[in-house]
C-alpha cells in the first residue's frame, strides 16, 4: 500500500515557480540563496480583557479556528495603573505557523479571506520593515471564513506578519508577490 504524503499547493508552487523567477531576478547562483518564508504570525491584542477574561477565550479560539493551530494567550509584561493592568495578566492572543500550516494559510489568506476584505484594492506594499519582513493589519476578523459571525461578541482585528530570510525590502516584495499576495502598487524602494 503506498501512502502519499500531503504537500501544501503554495509549497509546490514556491519550488517549481518561485525559486527560478527570483533566481533570473537578482541572478542568484544556487537555489540557497533565493528568499523564503520562515513563519507567520498572528497577534491580536483583546480590548476589554482586563475586566472581563472570557474575551481573551474567545480570541484564543477564534486564532485556534482560522489558522488550524491552537493559539496562546499573551500575557502583560509590566503594571500600569491608569489601564488597571497588572504584570501577567492576559492582554492579547497569538500564534506562530510554520511548515505545512504556515503555506496552508498563506494559500487560504491570499485567496479566501483577502477577497471578502470590503473594497478591497490590494495590500499595501509599504508595510516592509527593511529587513524582508512583512505586516498586515486586518481590521476585522469576519474576513475569515472559519468565523461564524452571529456567535460573535464583537469584531476586533489583528496583525499577520510574514517573516522571511530576504535582505532586502525589494527581495521580500518579489518572494511575497511570487507567492500570490496582491500588493496594489509594483515599485517598492530599498531601504
Amino acid at each position: 500500500m503506498e501512502t502519499t504524503t500531503y504537500i501544501p499547493r503554495i509549497q509546490t508552487k514556491y519550488s517549481q515557480e518561485v525559486v527560478p523567477a527570483l533566481m533570473k531576478k537578482f541572478g542568484y547562483k544556487t537555489v540557497m540563496q533565493c528568499p523564503r518564508l520562515v513563519k507567520i504570525c498572528l497577534n491580536q491584542g483583546v480590548k476589554g480583557s482586563v475586566a472581563d477574561k472570557k474575551l481573551i477565550d474567545v480570541a484564543v479560539e477564534e486564532m485556534t479556528n482560522i489558522t488550524g493551530q491552537r493559539a496562546i494567550a499573551t500575557m502583560s509584561k509590566k503594571d500600569i495603573s491608569n489601564f488597571k493592568l497588572r504584570k501577567n495578566m492576559p492582554i492579547g492572543a497569538k500564534v506562530t505557523l510554520r511548515s505545512k500550516n504556515m503555506y496552508d494559510f498563506l494559500d487560504r489568506f491570499v485567496a479566501v479571506s483577502l477577497p471578502r476584505v470590503r473594497d478591497f484594492k490590494g495590500v499595501n506594499e509599504k508595510a516592509f520593515d527593511g529587513r524582508g519582513n512583512y505586516t498586515i493589519g486586518i481590521t476585522e476578523q469576519i474576513i475569515f471564513p472559519e468565523i461564524d459571525i452571529d456567535k460573535l461578541p464583537r469584531i476586533s482585528g489583528m496583525d499577520i506578519t510574514f517573516v522571511t530570510t530576504a535582505r532586502t525590502n525589494e527581495e521580500a516584495y518579489e518572494l511575497l508577490k511570487e507567492l500570490g499576495m496582491p500588493f496594489k502598487n509594483l515599485n517598492v524602494k530599498n531601504n
